[in-house]
């Protein structure tokens, strides 16, 4: 036999347990309530020490890394110092080795010029001696007819060309009667006590002297006043 439910009562029931959990639900609702207000959270000291650990953590490391910056400047420093001071050596020798160059090839280029000078010297004074001999044989040749004038004629051009040909070297001779012996340029090889000129002058060339540009190539071979004795 099947009892008959009234639906009214069941939702009356129903509705009865439901307001008891509810009540149910908001006295535990207090209850928590009531504990989380016994709780006290500093939220302010909680982000304080949390930041304090990080500034702190932030410094060490800041700290550190300054320290590692300072050590590698300082290592770079010492460095650079260390290349200033090769690149010093290095310029120094280098100024050394330029001086040093620069002179020897001064050096060298004096010697060489000295050597071709000396060359060319030893070579004129050679040709002086036949320009003396073609002095000589005009001084004491003394044509008689047309034949011997002839013959006078072609040596003497002969004389002239090779005189020339000296002149474009730079080869100039000095005339030295009438003038005030000089060492530089005369040899005395004679003397002659005379009034009629002045004590060291020259009064007879008895071989020419020669000039190469300011070089004496020869001197001239002289007679020299010398006063009379009382």
């Amino acid at each position: 036999m099947v009892e008959d439910v009234n639906p009214t009562e069941n939702n009356s029931l129903e509705e009865e347990k439901a307001s008891e959990a509810v009540s149910e639900t908001d006295e535990n609702i207090e209850e928590l309530k009531l504990e989380d207000a016994d709780i006290d959270i500093n939220f302010e000291n909680e982000f304080s020490d949390v930041s304090s650990d990080d500034t702190d953590k932030a410094d060490g490391e800041t700290q550190e890394s300054s320290e590692d910056a300072l050590a590698t400047i300082s290592n770079l420093e010492g460095q650079i110092a260390q290349l200033k001071t090769q690149l010093e050596d290095r310029n120094s020798q280098y100024l050394r080795l330029t001086a040093d160059f620069e002179n020897f090839r001064k050096r060298t280029s004096r010697e060489k010029d000295e050597l071709e000078l000396q060359i060319k010297c030893n070579t004129i004074s050679n040709v002086l001696e036949v320009v003396d001999n073609f002095e000589r044989a005009r001084s004491q040749i003394k044509p008689q007819n047309d034949g011997e004038m002839t013959v006078h004629k072609s040596y003497q051009s002969e004389y002239k060309s090779l005189v020339y040909a000296l002149t474009r070297f730079g080869v100039s001779p000095r005339r030295a009667e009438g003038k005030e012996f000089d060492p530089n340029l005369h040899e005395a090889v004679m003397r002659e006590p005379t009034d009629e000129h002045a004590d060291g002058t020259v009064i007879e060339e008895l071989v020419r002297g020669y000039v190469l540009g300011e070089r004496v190539l020869r001197h001239a071979m002289v007679k020299v006043a010398t006063p009379l004795e009382e």
